[in-house]
């Protein structure tokens, strides 16, 4: 990979990765999430989690990408063949790959319901409906599977034309527009909630642990979580290393990655916590909080006509620049490995993409009566993605970076002298703490799935 497709700035890799991580497990997930499971105690168990599996996951993927400075397949085969290691470690990336393009698929679905509720926001459509009205207007679309598939089709539209362009001119100009009006938008929903009623009691039920809450099921989830919100095990992190500048330091950008992806997470849970809490509606209302049960609050509260759209728009911003993020390993390795212009592999990686959200999309109306052990559509293709292949790819390159690579090309990667203390503890992460945890995740996956 030519240095002239590497980043072009320190900020530029940092805004990439940071648009990779924040998304849908941050806007949509984290707060139904932390409501099922007892506000402070996910939280608290989710932040534990980001920094003993998270971190070196995320250095895990970067490192190897910067490494090779390749695709994620080529640079896991030259590094494997370089270091005694079998060239088949470069599977790894396939199946990486496949998690991406599954996770993608539904994510883009997901996301155009996003792109609808914006729009009906703007309308005033959602005005005044009641808890009732809103869940049958949100069954209503779901029911309806051309809706889903034009709004789908839009938003991968939106996505692969960033893609399709060279990464400098397209991917990293994008985040630096659409980050920061992310975080401005956040401050400006905190600083509306700050005047709620519900506002302090959104604070205790995220800061003030309940420790009656703890349980085994809590752990996983948010295991699972911490996991899942920073983007790691589908290679996009692999990618972007092969892009970042050589002086960066990986720890210190991480670190930097992982404060703004958690300050996405806090803001949306308090903004979105003390809307819920001043209406008096029960946080734990799952998937539906964003789509049913925040309209609904919001309808009872000033200005609520003007803050939905505000956190639709949100929504999108979040939701397009993981999406951007998601994608950009599947448009680099089509592009090497068909010998393709990125324009040419960004369209047939939205191909197959389009038709692989078929699946998702008549989970809902077409085929919602189809079960697989129990579990509908929706359900079982989320689940393998996230709950089986991200988790495995995650354990293996950990494996490949832990056991594969020698400690003195690991620790090059990551700017630490080889003897020193924060060597020790970095291959102690990578060796046992995060594959162990990783492992829960997947037996965990196969349990649920």
């Amino acid at each position: 990979m030519s240095s002239a497709q590497q980043m072009v700035s320190r900020l530029g890799f940092i805004l990439a990765v940071a648009g990779a991580a924040v998304g849908l497990g941050n806007i949509w997930r984290f707060p139904y999430m932390a409501g099922e499971h007892g506000g402070s105690v996910f939280l608290l168990f989710y932040l534990l989690f980001v920094f003993l599996l998270g971190v070196p996951a995320m250095a895990a993927e970067i490192l190897i990408g910067r490494a090779g400075r390749a695709t994620p397949a080529t640079s896991l085969r030259q590094l494997a063949s370089t270091y005694g290691g079998s060239r088949r470690w470069s599977w790894v990336a396939g199946v990486g790959m496949l998690a991406a393009a599954m996770v993608l698929s539904f994510y883009s679905v997901v996301s155009g319901w996003g792109g609808y509720y914006f729009i009906e926001s703007l309308k005033g459509s959602l005005n005044g409906l009641n808890s009732q009205g809103l869940g049958q207007f949100f069954d209503t679309f779901l029911g309806n599977p051309l809706l889903l598939i034009v709004f789908n089709t839009v938003f991968l539209i939106m996505t692969l034309t960033v893609n399709g362009r060279p990464v400098a001119k397209g991917l990293e100009k994008l985040n630096y527009l659409l980050m920061p009006l992310l975080y401005g938008l956040l401050i400006l929903l905190v600083f509306y909630a700050s005047h709620l009623p519900g506002f302090q009691q959104a604070l205790n039920y995220l800061f003030s642990p309940s420790w009656e809450q703890i349980s085994g099921q809590v752990l996983v989830e948010a295991m699972g979580h911490a996991f899942f919100t920073l983007a790691v095990g589908a290679c996009c992190l692999m990618a972007y290393g092969a892009y970042m500048p050589g002086k960066q330091s990986i720890p210190k950008a991480i670190s930097v990655v992982v404060l703004l992806d958690l300050l996405v997470s806090i803001l949306t849970g308090i903004a979105i916590f003390s809307v819920v809490f001043s209406n008096g509606v029960d946080p734990s209302s799952g998937p539906g909080l964003m789509f049913i049960t925040l309209p609904g609050a919001l309808n009872a509260m000033p200005m609520g006509d003007i803050v939905l759209p505000v956190f639709f728009c949100l929504f999108i911003i979040a939701t397009w620049t993981s999406s951007i993020n998601l994608a950009e390993p599947l448009v680099a390795s089509t592009a090497r490995y068909f010998s393709l212009s990125r324009s040419k592999a960004s369209f047939a990686v939205g191909c197959v993409i389009w038709l692989l959200g078929l699946i998702p999309v008549f989970s809902f109306n077409e085929w919602k009566d189809i079960h697989v052990a129990g579990h509908g559509l929706f359900d079982l293709w989320t689940g393998v993605a996230t709950n089986i292949l991200l988790p495995l790819t995650g354990f293996l390159v950990l494996v490949f970076v832990g056991w594969v690579l020698p400690k003195t090309a690991v620790m090059e990667q990551l700017g630490s002298a080889e003897d020193s203390i924060k060597s020790h503890y970095w291959m102690i992460l990578f060796r046992y703490g995060a594959p162990g945890m990783v492992l829960i995740i997947g037996i965990a996956g196969l349990i649920t799935t």
